[in-house]
């Protein structure tokens, strides 16, 4: 029995004004409003749209 290893990230500033690809990168991650958080499983995939989107989101 394995278990995933998840990582919780929270929307902290708002898109409005960012590019349409990292707005899109918000919406893919499940973010709506500003402090909404999101449980993902910890996947290379979701790790780099993090990485991209770094300075709108923290990771918990």
């Amino acid at each position: 029995m394995t278990t995933q290893q998840t990582v919780k990230v929270q929307l902290v500033r708002s898109p409005i004004g960012c590019k349409e690809s990292h707005r899109a990168t918000v919406r893919g991650l499940g973010l709506r409003k500003l402090r909404s958080t999101s449980e993902l499983q910890d996947t290379p995939e979701v790790r780099g749209m993090i990485n991209k989107i770094s300075y709108l989101i923290r990771v918990l």
